[in-house]
Formats: C-alpha cells, sequence, structure tokens
C-alpha cells in the first residue's frame, strides 16, 4: 500500500519546496512591480520591501545550511545575490534610490531558474 521510497518521498519535496520557492518570488516580483509603478514611499513599496526581505532572508538562511544540497560554489553566488537584493531594499527604503528595476530583473532571473 505504502510503497514509495525514501528517494521519491525526498524527490517530490524538493520539487514542492522549489515549487514553494518559485511562487513566492513570482509573488514578490508582482509586488516589486506594483511598488515601482506607485513610488517608493507607497504602502506597496512598504510590502514588497518587506516580503521581499522575508523570502531572501529565508533562503539566505537555507542556502548557508550546511544539510542544503546544492553545490557549495552555487550556494555562494546565491548568497551574494541575497546580499546584494537585501542591500538595494535599504537603499530604496532609505531613499537613497528609487529604482526597482534591478531588484526585479534579479528576481525573475531567479525565479525563472527554479522552473
Amino acid at each position: 500500500m505504502y510503497n514509495f521510497s525514501y528517494a521519491e518521498t525526498l524527490d517530490e519535496f524538493c520539487v514542492d519546496a522549489r515549487g514553494n520557492e518559485r511562487q513566492a518570488m513570482g509573488v514578490i516580483i508582482e509586488q516589486l512591480q506594483a511598488a515601482k509603478e506607485k513610488g517608493r514611499r507607497s504602502r506597496e513599496a512598504i510590502e514588497a520591501i518587506y516580503n521581499t526581505r522575508r523570502v531572501w532572508a529565508y533562503l539566505i538562511d537555507d542556502l548557508s545550511n550546511e544539510r542544503n544540497e546544492l553545490p557549495v560554489a552555487l550556494r555562494a553566488d546565491l548568497i551574494s545575490i541575497g546580499l546584494w537584493v537585501m542591500k538595494e531594499l535599504e537603499a530604496i527604503r532609505t531613499e537613497q534610490s528609487e529604482s526597482f528595476d534591478g531588484l526585479i530583473q534579479i528576481n525573475t532571473m531567479i525565479r525563472d531558474g527554479l522552473a
């Protein structure tokens, strides 16, 4: 009845996790696009900054975990991207930048890479 192997179960879990990460990226991309349209002082911008930080904080934490099975070099690259995203978000929050374009582009590339 329950003849699923550990590998099959793990594969399904990883696919679900990757799908969840892709879906979360889609949500923050939409929020960043709305923030771009409404301006950095808008409610949309506040929500986009907050949620983008939350997603990337989770990803950075997961990528820094030694149990993460991605290659070390890829994990390091993704952590670097995450740190860049965090700096860009802070620059917008502190009014040192007004552009959401770079954030939209990089998050779109990461989302598409999760497909």
